[in-house]
C-alpha cells in the first residue's frame, strides 16, 4: 500500500470532519424542527380542539332554528376559528419548519402539510376574513328562511320538487320554477360580493383567483381537473344526447307539447341535477309509507357498520326555519357525527339518507388514536365517493328486495328499468356537474363578466337545455353551494368515478362477483371490514390518491365510471 504524506492524511481528516459537522449539524437541525413541530401541534390542538367543536354545535343548531342569534353564535365562532389560522406568527413558524425540510418521520410530516395548507389560506388581514364570515353567514340565512310563494302561498323546497315532478300543466310547473329562483334575486349581488372578497384574498397569497387557491389548497392540481373534466365532457356528450333525447320525448308527451317547446321548469327538478322519471316503473311506490331511518339503520348494521348513535343525535324531519338540504357534520372529530336531513317518504329522500350516512360512517370510523389534524376523510371527494355509492342502492332492485322485501319476480320485472334509471341519473348528474365546475371556474376569473348570460350559456352547451326568452336573472344564485361551498361542485363528479371503482374492487375481490348491477353489499360484514379498515380508519393519513391506491390497487381512474355507465 502506497504511504500517504501528511498533506493527504490531513486533508482526508479534514473531510471526514466536514463530513461528522454535516451529520451533526443535519442531525440537530432534525432533532429541533421535530421538537418545534410538536409543541406547535400541541399548543395548536389546544386551542383548536375545544373552539372547533363549539363552532359546530353553533352552526348545527343554527341549521335547525333558523334565527339570527343562533346563525350571531355560528358568525362569532367561526371567526374566532379564523383567527387562530390567520395568526401570522404560528403561520411563519410553520414555514420555517416546512422550509427546512428536516421532518421524516411520515405522520409529523403529513400534520405539517395538512397544517401548512390550513393556515396559508387564512394569510390576510384578519377583517377581511372577518368580513367574508359574516357575509356567507347572512347568505346563509336568507337561503335557510327563504320560502317560495304562489298565489299568497309559502312552499318549501320539497313542495316545488313535488309540484315540478307531479304536475302535468306547464304554467303551473313554470310559476312553481320561478318562484323558487326569486332566491336568486335574494342573494345575486351578495354572492358577487362575496366572491370579489374571496378573490382578494386568493391574490393576496400569491393565487391568481380563488378557484385555483381552492383545488391547491386542497391538494388538487387544477390542470390535472380540467384534464379530467375536459376527458369526461367527450365520454359522456355522445351517451347524455341519447338519453336526453329520450327524457325530450317523453316529457313532450307528459306535457302535450313539442320537443322544442321544451324550457327548463318541465325536467321535473330545479336545476336537472337529478334524472326526471322517464321509465314506467315509479320507484317512489316502494318507499310510500316506509321508514326510512329504520331501513338505514338496518342496511348498514348488516354490513357491520353501526351508526345507530348517528341517528339517535341527527335531526331528519322537516321544521320550520330549518335549513331545507340535507348533510353531514362531524361535531369533534372524536365521534360526535350527526345527519340534517327533510325526509319525505319517496326514492330521492332514500338515497339522500344512504348517502348522509355514508359520510356519517366514514366520519364515525376514522381512526381516534390519529391527531386530531388527521381525523378527516382522505381528501372532501372521498368521502363524496362513499356516500354516492351507497345512495346509488336507492335504485337498485337487489337492494330493494333485501332491504323491503320486494318479491323476486317483482325484482326480475324492474331490473332492467331500475339500471337505466341508475345509467340516467348518472349522465344526468355527470352534465350538471359540468356546468358548475365550469361556471365557478369562470365566474372566480371574471366575477365582472355577463353572469347571468354565463350561466345559461353553460347550462345550453353541457345539459342540452334551452334558457327562458329573454331571461336575465341571476338563476345562478339558486344554488346555495355557490355561496356556502365555493369550489366544491366538481368534487362530486371525482367522488362518482371513485364510487365505481371501489364497487367494481368490492365486487371482483371481495364478494367474488361478475354482476355489477346486481350487488348490493347487504349483510356481508367483510365488506363493512374492507371498508372500514382500508378508506375509513387511515383518515387523511395518507395523501388522496396514495388511500386510494392503497385501497384498490390502482390510483383514481375514470375507467370504471365509464364501463358501468357510459360504455
Amino acid at each position: 500500500m502506497k504511504k500517504k504524506n501528511f498533506s493527504q492524511w490531513f486533508a482526508s481528516l479534514t473531510m471526514v470532519a466536514i463530513a461528522l459537522g454535516v451529520i451533526v449539524g443535519c442531525s440537530n437541525t432534525k432533532t429541533k424542527m421535530e421538537k418545534e413541530l410538536k409543541n406547535f401541534i400541541k399548543n395548536y390542538e389546544t386551542k383548536i380542539i375545544p373552539l372547533s367543536k363549539e363552532a359546530s354545535l353553533a352552526y348545527w343548531n343554527a341549521s335547525i332554528s333558523g334565527k339570527d342569534e343562533d346563525y350571531k353564535k355560528a358568525e362569532d365562532l367561526n371567526i374566532q376559528l379564523t383567527n387562530i389560522y390567520a395568526n401570522k406568527e404560528d403561520f411563519a413558524k410553520l414555514k420555517e419548519i416546512k422550509d427546512a425540510n428536516a421532518i421524516s418521520d411520515p405522520l409529523m410530516k403529513r400534520q405539517l402539510d395538512v397544517l401548512y395548507n390550513a393556515y396559508l389560506s387564512n394569510q390576510v388581514d384578519t377583517m377581511k376574513l372577518a368580513e367574508i364570515i359574516k357575509l356567507q353567514t347572512e347568505i346563509e340565512k336568507k337561503y335557510s328562511n327563504f320560502r317560495a310563494e304562489i298565489n299568497g302561498k309559502q312552499l318549501s323546497d320539497n313542495d316545488i320538487e313535488s309540484v315540478l315532478q307531479t304536475s302535468t300543466n306547464s304554467d303551473e310547473c313554470k310559476n312553481a320554477w320561478m318562484a323558487h329562483k326569486k332566491i336568486g334575486t335574494v342573494v345575486g349581488e351578495d354572492i358577487k360580493k362575496l366572491v370579489k372578497l374571496r378573490n382578494e384574498v386568493a391574490k393576496e397569497l400569491g393565487f391568481s383567483n380563488y378557484h385555483e387557491m381552492s383545488l391547491q389548497l386542497s391538494e388538487q392540481d387544477p390542470k390535472e381537473i380540467e384534464k379530467i373534466f375536459t376527458e369526461l365532457d367527450s365520454l359522456t356528450r355522445p351517451a347524455f344526447a341519447q338519453v336526453k333525447s329520450e327524457i325530450d320525448d317523453y316529457l313532450a308527451k307528459k306535457f302535450n307539447i313539442k320537443k322544442e317547446k321544451l324550457m327548463p321548469w318541465h325536467y321535473q327538478n330545479r336545476f336537472f341535477q337529478e334524472a326526471p322519471t322517464i321509465y314506467k316503473t315509479n320507484l317512489d311506490q316502494y318507499y310510500t309509507g316506509k321508514n326510512l331511518v329504520k331501513l338505514t339503520d338496518t342496511y348498514y348494521k348488516s354490513m357491520g357498520i353501526d351508526i345507530s348513535d348517528v341517528i339517535s343525535r341527527s335531526d331528519l324531519f322537516e321544521k320550520p326555519g330549518k335549513n331545507q338540504h340535507a348533510y353531514c357534520i362531524d361535531i369533534d372529530n372524536n365521534g360526535d357525527v350527526r345527519v340534517l336531513c327533510n325526509i319525505k317518504p319517496n326514492s330521492k329522500w332514500m338515497n339522500t339518507m344512504l348517502h348522509e350516512n355514508g359520510h356519517a360512517a366514514y366520519d364515525k370510523y376514522i381512526d381516534n388514536s390519529l391527531p386530531f389534524s388527521l381525523r378527516n376523510p382522505a381528501h372532501i371527494f372521498t368521502t363524496e365517493a362513499i356516500a354516492q355509492m351507497f345512495g346509488r342502492f336507492a335504485s337498485n332492485p337487489q337492494w330493494m328486495k333485501d332491504i323491503l322485501n320486494i318479491p323476486e319476480e317483482e325484482k326480475n320485472k324492474i331490473s332492467e328499468d331500475c339500471f337505466k334509471t341508475l345509467r340516467l341519473e348518472q349522465l344526468v348528474f355527470s352534465r350538471w356537474a359540468q356546468v358548475m365546475y365550469n361556471f365557478e371556474k369562470q365566474l372566480y376569473t371574471n366575477p365582472d363578466q355577463d353572469i347571468n348570460a354565463l350561466w345559461w350559456t353553460l347550462v345550453e352547451k353541457y345539459q342540452m337545455v334551452k334558457p327562458p326568452a329573454g331571461r336575465n336573472e341571476p338563476d345562478w344564485a339558486s344554488k346555495i353551494h355557490i355561496a356556502t361551498s365555493p369550489c366544491y361542485y366538481h368534487n362530486y363528479l371525482l367522488g362518482e368515478l371513485l364510487a365505481s371503482q371501489l364497487y367494481h374492487y368490492i365486487g371482483t375481490n371481495i364478494l367474488k362477483s361478475e354482476d355489477m348491477k346486481n350487488q348490493d353489499f347487504f349483510n356481508n360484514p367483510e365488506v363493512g371490514k374492507y371498508l372500514i379498515e382500508k378508506v375509513f380508519q387511515p383518515g387523511s393519513k395518507y395523501y388522496w390518491n396514495d388511500m386510494i391506491e392503497k385501497a384498490t390497487g390502482e390510483k383514481l381512474t375514470a375507467k370504471y365510471y365509464a364501463k358501468q355507465f357510459v360504455n
